[in-house]
């Protein structure tokens, strides 16, 4: 992948077929132009997703030293410090401190597709994409642009694309399955998302085969992240309403934190009528009482080998191959001895 700074005004105006100071006064609302010409011009430097940017224009060709973070799961959350939940601001912390080990700062950086977009966001020399979706907008623009980008968790929507970290979801899903049974659960809700990540898509996938290889029966419920704990507590009144299982697998902590005083509002003990665990630790989870048992995001190692990867590309290097990071379950009251 080019290390380029995508879009050029010489390309703006070849494609709108003025000159390259018509597009400067435009953008700039300065000369003579007719009202028409001038809207012309920006309506195809929107198309374009072009930014009149004079740092970029002066770093073309040069390097900024910094590298960009851009949270998928929490722009669409639309809330970036979402209550009870610490892994975000962890692994920004985590590759924060591994750019700059080689040297380099780090820039979060909102939803690049939605405008206005931070002045600096196309001039920084490579971004790391968090959770990205199936046809991530934000992916498609970096890929427009010409910009190297790496992403934590897997991109569904383009199984050719190898430069990615990720947590083994199936993996992570299946160990804590396995650990219901051994407990004797018999019956095993699911609660997932509604985001159409890797994580989600991957994590629910895992659940339906092993079901179907033990011979349980499927009871996948879904909740937007964003509904937080009180998703959690309208979902488990779906989830009481259809027969208590013996345990409930939730992605989200917070989804779990949720159904967990559901469940206790109702006289269910846990963990003593069901067991409960989540495929993502939050403060929430941890808190709660009892505490929830969870999967947890180990923020160094995945901050390391993101890094690590994005640097080889820019340097033009062969990139590390992906790879799945340790699955790290952190066992608490809300799974011990029933």
């Amino acid at each position: 992948m080019s290390a380029g700074k995508g879009i050029t005004i010489r390309d703006v105006a070849r494609k709108a077929g003025v000159s390259v100071a018509a597009v400067s006064q435009a953008l700039n609302g300065k000369g003579a132009l007719s009202a028409t010409t001038r809207e012309r011009i920006k309506a195809v430097a929107d198309d374009m997703d072009y930014q009149a940017d004079a740092l970029a224009r002066g770093l073309k060709n040069s390097s900024m030293g910094v590298v960009g973070l851009v949270v998928r799961s929490l722009d669409v959350l639309g809330d970036y410090n979402p209550r009870g939940v610490d892994v975000f601001t962890r692994i920004a912390g985590a590759v924060a401190a591994e750019a700059l080990e080689r040297g380099m700062g780090l820039m979060l950086v909102p939803d690049l597709s939605r405008k206005p977009v931070p002045p600096m966001a196309f001039s920084l020399d490579g971004y790391i994409v968090m959770n990205p979706h199936i046809n991530d907008p934000v992916v498609e623009l970096l890929e427009r642009r010409r910009i190297p980008y790496v992403c934590l968790g897997r991109d569904v929507g383009r199984p050719e694309f190898v430069h990615w970290v990720s947590q083994d979801d199936r993996l992570a899903t299946v160990s804590v399955l396995d650990g219901f049974r051994r407990a004797g659960a018999g019956s095993v809700a699911f609660v997932g998302g509604t985001d159409q990540n890797a994580w989600n898509l991957d994590s629910e996938d895992a659940y339906l085969q092993w079901t179907l290889k033990h011979g349980i029966e499927q009871r996948i419920y879904r909740v937007a992240e964003r509904a937080g704990a009180d998703g959690g507590r309208t979902v488990a009144t779906q989830v009481i309403a259809d027969g208590v299982p013996d345990a409930v697998f939730c992605l989200t902590g917070r989804h779990a934190s949720g159904v967990l005083d559901a469940l206790l509002a109702h006289g269910i003990s846990v963990p003593g009528d069901v067991v409960i665990a989540a495929g993502s630790d939050s403060e929430q989870a941890r808190n709660s009482i009892p505490a929830i048992s969870a999967i947890e995001m180990v923020p160094g190692p995945a901050a390391a080998g993101l890094m690590e990867m994005l640097h080889a590309i820019l340097e033009g290097q062969a990139p590390v191959q992906p790879h799945f990071l340790e699955t790290c379950y952190r066992p608490r009251s809300s799974t011990f001895d029933r």
